[in-house]
């Protein structure tokens, strides 16, 4: 009998068992209805100094001078910081894994000021009041520079936004600081001037998307203190502990030995708390001090002071014969980083390398970027990561190239569309071992009606319209990302998983619950799963990248499974018989009857033709007083070299308003390939809500930055974020695939699903309007006129 035979299979369990694929509930969902759930800000000691920052009123500057002594004797003032009081050593905040792609250009407080609400001085004091009167009376003294705000022209600007020479580039990527430039590729497949030369109709436009908040609920918040070992010891609201150690140390000059991370619940992310934020500062203050700080971001510093999604212009080319079929496509990107290179590189990466692949078919494509600083809040990680503003691009390309040949949006894609099987050149020349993308097609146009609508009515004072726009996304960067699981047995036989993937709300610990439950033939309510603690924690790079189902979740059902055979060789020497002969399966272990079957079912099992024991049973004697047997526990890690991609298509259905130009959507479909759907509920709603935040960036959502730099949408009443009465009730749909290399067939849906609404719903207003809006938001008199 195989190893792996030693647990029945799902269809054989009592059904509240059969835990992969099932609804789950998440293992906080109580907590949460009933308000038990703690943060950051609930954790710090009562007694924590608070660590505010003074912060540039100019966009690039340097400073000549400051003066601390008036503010440093207000009474509740514990102490001021400047550039002259810390370490000078550049690290960067991309919560990445070491070496980080991105360029180490950031120090903890620098003479050069490169944003409005850049860093100039920490303030640490017992009480608000004390520190608002402090930052008023400090005194600075700035050189004001010339600044550079429009990322248009910010290539080879006289104003070079970083002109130091200690900043530096551990990982060449094209990058040359002098001209402001970040990085810049060019990733070209077949002939490209051929190509273009036997189609029959060419595309050619720019698209631009906008930078954009992440608008999560609980701002930037950490704690610090230094322990009775005098190691830095910071809680933070992020969503990579084990990379905040390492910027903690870095920017300290300290051993990451002396720092700990721990992680408690966290209130929404989405990408911003993937990059370093005020962990440093509170960190700073507690090291120094020895007392408790506390570093709680205003709404206005997490919107104004942080980071957002890259603002992108994007140059497509697209080549096509009369039928329909693409030939050639060329993609050229220049992205927006700001004032630092936070995730720079890698996030202008999937503009191309997930936007291409979805017409592997091409004759030929070609990939080509930039990236630039300029003298604006930096850019940072938002779900969908590069993915969102390159999609949004080819698809609105597609779309363009539909309507000019009068072919339909769906049927076009069905006959260029990438399949399974297929190798992606674009695609760092990966296999598909997994795709649905045509039966997410045909399924999203049977969820809409798509065969029974025109892509346009007239309804009388509004027209009504279709867009569909497709997307696929990565499950985990191949060969990077790691997670790891710890899981012991213990005594009454449940069991503790402890894992270093952070859960942001996603679910990620019931998930990882349940991939361990399906192996170990419990119920997910036996296995017990501790937070993050980078002291007590096996590594795991974070949650980003769609990486907790995919990588994680492989590492879960190792270590499970790992687990699973010590307590079939443990039962085999209390019940005598061979370890192959012991099943595991309803929180019991038990020996197979002697039957040919690989699999014993629960009727088996109620016949009494095996000798069996409780899991408590086998944990108490594992462990009681004198029987020697040893502690069942086990570990495992995982990277993978390739990263299956998920897949998903959307159709918006919009109303616009002939007389005001309003864009409405009244309903909104979607069907997505994300392998073997682990969770449904979490699935689903991990859907609804990234739709929810694609209509949004679609529609209202825009960062907007002044000619001067000054950041002018810094809360939630100017920067408008769709509540429930602006989202209809948007319907998903699953086709599951099976992916050979993740855990049960599973990928990753966490990023994918925010990048259709763009696309989808810009086809849909030009299909209502007959004006193609490339530049977003949508606002309505770009609905109603054009764009100039």
């Amino acid at each position: 009998m195989s190893t792996i035979s030693n647990f029945i299979a799902p269809d054989e369990r009592a059904g509240e068992l059969a835990c992969v694929s099932h609804a789950v509930v998440k293992k906080d969902a109580r907590g949460l209805l009933q308000g038990r759930a703690v943060y950051t800000n609930d954790l710090a000691p009562r007694d924590s100094y608070i660590v505010s920052l003074l912060r540039s009123p100019h966009a690039h500057a340097r400073i000549r001078s400051i003066d601390t002594h008036k503010a440093e004797r207000i009474d509740g003032i514990v102490a001021i910081y400047t550039y002259e009081d810390v370490p000078h050593e550049r690290f960067t905040l991309a919560g990445q894994s070491f070496r980080e792609m991105s360029p180490y250009d950031t120090l903890i407080l620098d003479r050069t000021v490169r944003y409005i609400g850049d860093e100039v001085a920490i303030v640490v004091g017992t009480d608000e009041r004390a520190i608002a009167a402090a930052k008023r009376l400090i005194k600075v003294d700035y050189e004001v520079l010339p600044a550079v705000t429009d990322f248009t022209q910010a290539l080879d600007n006289p104003v070079v936004v970083h002109d130091e020479d200690d900043i530096r580039a551990y990982i060449p990527m094209g990058e040359d600081f002098s001209r402001n430039l970040i990085c810049h590729e060019v990733s070209e497949v077949g002939d490209l001037d051929s190509a273009f030369a036997a189609s029959d109709v060419i595309i050619e436009h720019d698209y631009e998307t906008q930078a954009a908040q992440q608008s999560m609920m609980e701002p930037f918040s950490c704690y610090a203190y230094t322990d009775a070992q005098d190691r830095v010891c910071v809680v933070s609201s992020t969503q990579v502990p084990f990379h905040i150690r390492r910027q903690v140390a870095t920017a300290l000059q300290i051993p990451q030995s002396r720092v700990r991370v721990t992680k408690p619940r966290v209130g929404g992310g989405f990408g911003a708390k993937q990059t370093g934020c005020n962990e440093i500062y509170a960190a700073f203050a507690a090291f120094k001090l020895g007392h408790p700080c506390k570093c709680i971001y205003t709404r206005e510093e997490t919107m104004a002071c942080a980071n957002t999604r890259h603002k992108m212009r994007m140059h497509v080319r697209l080549g096509a014969k009369s039928d329909g079929t693409i030939m050639a496509i060329d993609l050229d990107v220049l992205s927006d980083a700001g004032a630092y290179g936070y995730h720079a590189p890698t996030t202008v990466g999937l503009a191309g390398h997930k936007s291409l692949p979805i017409y592997n078919h091409a004759r030929a494509s070609r990939f080509s970027y930039d990236v630039v600083y300029t003298n604006t809040t930096p850019g940072g990680a938002f779900r969908g990561y590069g993915a969102t503003q390159g999609q949004f691009a080819v698809e609105s390309a597609v779309n363009e190239l539909a309507d000019k040949l009068g072919i339909d949006p769906c049927e076009l894609r069905l006959a260029n569309i990438v399949h399974e099987g297929e190798t992606c050149p674009q695609y760092y020349n990966e296999v598909l071992r997994s795709c649905r993308l045509d039966d997410c097609i045909v399924r999203a146009k049977e969820m809409i009606g798509w065969d029974d609508k025109p892509l346009a009515r007239d309804l009388g004072d509004r027209v009504r319209a279709l867009g569909v726009a497709l997307t696929m996304q990565g499950s985990g960067i191949s060969n990077v990302d790691i997670g790891s699981i710890d899981i012991r047995l213990e005594d009454d036989g449940f069991f503790v998983l402890n894992l270093g993937a952070t859960d942001v709300g996603t679910g990620c610990d019931t998930i990882m619950a349940q991939f361990a439950a399906e192996v170990l033939g419990c119920s997910p309510t036996q296995i017990v799963v501790n937070g993050v603690d980078t002291d007590t924690s096996p590594y795991d790079c974070g949650a980003y990248a769609s990486s907790g189902t995919y990588v994680t979740g492989m590492a879960a059902v190792s270590a499970a499974t790992k687990l699973r055979e010590k307590i079939c060789e443990q039962a085999a020497k209390f019940m005598d018989v061979a370890p192959e002969q012991v099943i595991v399966a309803d929180g019991r272990v038990f020996v197979d009857d002697g039957a040919d079957d690989d699999v014993v079912t629960v009727g088996q099992i109620a016949s009494g033709k095996v000798r069996e024991m409780t899991l408590g049973e086998l944990a108490n004697r594992c462990i009681g007083i004198g029987l020697q047997p040893g502690y069942l526990s086990a570990h495992a890690s995982n990277s993978q070299p390739v990263s299956p991609p998920p897949f998903m298509c959307g159709i918006a259905e919009v109303d616009v308003d002939k007389a005001t130009g309003e864009v409405t959507v009244v309903d909104y479909v979607a069907a997505v390939d994300c392998g073997t759907v682990a969770n449904a509920n979490l699935a689903r709603v991990q859907a609804e809500g990234g739709i929810v935040q694609g209509i949004g960036m679609a529609l209202t959502e825009d960062v907007q930055v002044a000619p001067d730099g000054f950041l002018r949408t810094r809360n939630l009443m100017q920067y408008k974020i769709p509540s429930r009465l602006d989202v209809p009730d948007i319907r998903i749909d699953f086709c599951p695939s099976y992916e050979p290399t993740g855990p049960f067939g599973a990928k990753s849906i966490g990023e994918v699903v925010i990048n259709t609404p763009l696309g989808a719903i810009a086809s849909a207003v030009a299909h209502a309007t007959g004006n193609y809006v490339r530049t977003l938001p949508i606002t309505p008199e770009k609905a109603l006129f054009g764009e100039e």
